[in-house]
């Protein structure tokens, strides 16, 4: 198949990569080239703009930082909307806004195109290993279309109905990413004060009920002082503000994942660590 694809950064590589092992021919655009050298090594096709992208390809999915990123990439002057025709699908796997999903949606409906959002939870890791989970809204007619490509970069994919469903079925699952993140750091750093073997801790919690996927991934990379960004923690601060945004408008509160969200906005905006790992929230505390 022709997939265009706009986003180059550690989860879209790890993607990209999967899509051309399966013998796709991938068309990217990054805002910075030089970021998406190594999928063009691996014989992905440049082009310039998303709007030219958008001529390539019946599919066109996107992946990048921020919403005002997507909002640009959809809207702008070069935008996806600029080209985009009625038989073509654009699927934004960026972790956005619910109601920036609802626009692009309905935008697309407008031109008579499909459209999905279809964020992703799995980290570099699941995007390198094609083990990631997608949570799906939008056309229902997109997701069957995409159904061949899910299984090529994941291990599951989920449809919840009308367009931005997908985003809050992401921010469900990164309230529950925000209540493990903090528990894995709050436990190292009480096993350190009492002065208890952390890799042993480690293997006897990772073996009993309180197992998670952030503990098995993250606290072998901290006890190595490995802080490299599975997903960047300026990403995830992000992530956190839209749910807490999201939540403010159904008229919930969520006391742990304000708590959450005030850590990571430290760790992010005071200690200037956004372009660290999630797994750096330790350093609020270790030096």
């Amino acid at each position: 198949m022709k997939i265009g694809f706009i986003g180059t950064g550690v989860m879209g590589t790890g993607i990209i990569n999967n899509l051309l092992k399966h013998h796709h021919q991938v068309f990217v655009y990054n805002r910075t080239k030089a970021h998406a050298q190594e999928v063009i090594d691996h014989g992905a096709i440049w082009v310039n703009s998303p709007a030219q992208l958008t001529t390539q390809a019946p599919i066109i999915i996107t992946m990048v930082g921020f919403p005002q990123d997507v909002k640009e990439i959809y809207f702008g002057e070069n935008g996806i909307f600029t080209t985009l025709k009625a038989d073509q699908l654009v699927v934004d796997m960026t972790t956005s806004s619910p109601t920036l999903a609802e626009e692009i949606g309905h935008r697309a409906e407008e031109i008579g195109a499909l459209a999905l959002d279809a964020p992703v939870s799995g980290g570099d890791i699941g995007a390198k290993n094609a083990t990631l989970t997608v949570m799906a809204g939008g056309h229902q007619e997109a997701f069957k279309k995409m159904e061949p490509l899910f299984p090529e970069i994941s291990q599951a994919a989920n449809y919840f109905g009308d367009f931005g469903t997908g985003q809050h079925a992401k921010m469900a699952n990164q309230i529950m990413i925000a209540g493990t993140m903090t528990g894995l750091t709050e436990m190292l750093v009480y096993a350190k004060a009492a002065n208890l073997d952390l890799q042993k801790v480690l293997d006897t919690v990772s073996h009993g009920s309180a197992d998670n996927w952030s503990l098995d991934n993250y606290v072998p990379r901290i006890l190595k002082n490995d802080y490299t960004p599975g997903f960047f923690a300026k990403h995830f601060l992000k992530d956190l503000n839209i749910t807490l945004t999201e939540a403010k408008r159904m008229h919930i509160d969520l006391p742990a994942t304000r708590l959450a969200t005030q850590l990571y906005d430290n760790l992010v905006n005071a200690q200037g660590l956004g372009d660290d790992g999630t797994q750096a929230l330790i350093k609020l505390w270790w030096k």
